[in-house]
């Protein structure tokens, strides 16, 4: 399925857009090709993007003062990725975007995004319902984070993407749990 089937599908779950509309609409995004390893936006740039995954596996991700990296989020197809507190101020971005690999992405500017939105009523519903259901993911994580035990942040992540598992390394997967590698390996065996 090419980009603009795949954006106009996923805007079609949550809201009724026609045809000329959606037209319109998509000429404020840009695609991209991104290769393995390419970043999307670094760390202390200032972030003018957000960018929806129409094909490939990204990561958010920050260092620590120690050189850990701390994973944020994963960004799968249909998903969109930034930034978002730098995004929002279009401020400089305390966390990095990196393609775990080839990715296509459509990129929207936040000028753009907000064009969009004063310009149609059912595209501002849009992102405020994205936006939303971004909120209630990041909450549910922190939860996680802060009242599960390593076994059952890791058995929630398998029952919910699954297909992580198959994508990205284990110490990227450890990484976002908050685990060691070796700690993921003993969660591992349990679950066999």
């Amino acid at each position: 399925m090419d980009a603009k089937t795949f954006l106009r599908n996923h805007i079609a779950e949550i809201v009724e857009i026609d045809e000329d509309t959606f037209e319109e609409v998509f000429t404020f995004f840009k695609p991209k090709q991104v290769k393995r390893k390419d970043l999307l936006i670094r760390g202390g740039e200032t972030v003018l993007q957000e960018y929806f995954v129409v094909k490939g596996c990204l990561k958010t991700f920050c260092h620590d003062e120690h050189g850990r990296e701390h994973i944020v989020q994963f960004a799968l197809e249909s998903w969109w990725v930034s930034d978002f507190p730098a995004h929002a101020s279009q401020a400089r971005a305390t966390m990095c975007v990196e393609a775990l690999e080839p990715c296509e992405v459509l990129e929207l500017t936040y000028e753009a995004r907000e064009e969009i939105c004063r310009k149609w009523h059912s595209m501002e519903h849009f992102f405020r319902k994205k936006s939303n259901a971004g909120y209630v993911a990041l909450q549910k994580r922190i939860l996680s984070l802060l009242q599960n035990s390593a076994q059952e942040k890791y058995d929630l992540l398998l029952t919910q993407y699954p297909q992580l598992f198959q994508r990205v390394s284990k110490t990227l997967i450890a990484a976002y749990l908050g685990v060691s590698r070796e700690t993921l390996s003993r969660l591992g065996k349990h679950n066999k």
